[in-house]
């Protein structure tokens, strides 16, 4: 496990991606964060478990707040937590952005702000906006708000922002009315994957002057 990971989905998202009914931009992110976290995926492989149990028992109905927080409970416990699949070498992307990308192409980056640049990833979907933002080293991004739902992942190096530093394989959501100012660490470039719902919006004072021209555009 990598021990540097500090964020990750709740147990929610976690019960919706194993159950298949997550949004399908939202399993992107998902799926990329257990490329890192070796706890994740043994809770998803718990899930897995608890799903198939409940199927062959002939109980498919919705799984109730009590057992579902039961479940979690002991996960949270056992010092033996149920087995999951092995990490993929540190040097490898996630393997849902190896297939985007051998699908679509290589990344196309798009210049935002000397600091900042954005690559659109083409997912299929028109819920989310499913992106790479590359922020140079010690560059940082305008502070803004967000109009929906925003989840980053970490990809590479490390960023910061009001709340906290967050480094490779922290999965992060935010909501409308969080507005946060992300600095990239001084030693090396930050990639990130964002999914959003929403266009963000900016809340500087020069900066909020951009936010009619910000598009929404998922692929």
């Amino acid at each position: 496990m990598n021990t540097m990971i500090k964020h990750h989905p709740d147990d929610n998202l976690l019960t919706e991606f194993s159950a298949g009914t997550l949004a399908f931009g939202q399993s992107i992110a998902v799926s990329a964060h257990l490329h890192y976290c070796s706890r994740c995926r043994a809770r998803v492989a718990s899930l897995n478990t608890l799903g198939a149990d409940l199927l062959q028992h002939g109980e498919p109905e919705a799984v109730s707040d009590s057992l579902l927080a039961s479940v979690m409970d002991q996960l949270d416990q056992s010092p033996t937590p149920a087995p999951a699949p092995k990490a993929p070498a540190p040097a490898q992307k996630p393997r849902v952005l190896e297939k985007i990308l051998s699908a679509s192409g290589p990344e196309k980056w798009e210049f935002l702000t000397p600091s900042l640049h954005m690559a659109r990833l083409k997912t299929g979907q028109q819920e989310f906006e499913v992106s790479l933002h590359r922020i140079k080293a010690g560059g940082s991004v305008a502070e803004h708000d967000h109009k929906g739902t925003e989840i980053t992942l970490v990809l590479e190096g490390s960023f910061s922002d009001e709340a906290g530093i967050y480094n490779e394989g922290d999965f992060l959501l935010r909501e409308a009315g969080q507005v946060h100012r992300p600095l990239a660490s001084r030693d090396a470039p930050c990639i990130c994957l964002s999914v959003v719902a929403a266009p963000v919006k900016m809340t500087g004072t020069f900066a909020r002057l951009l936010n009619p021209f910000l598009s929404f555009r998922p692929q």
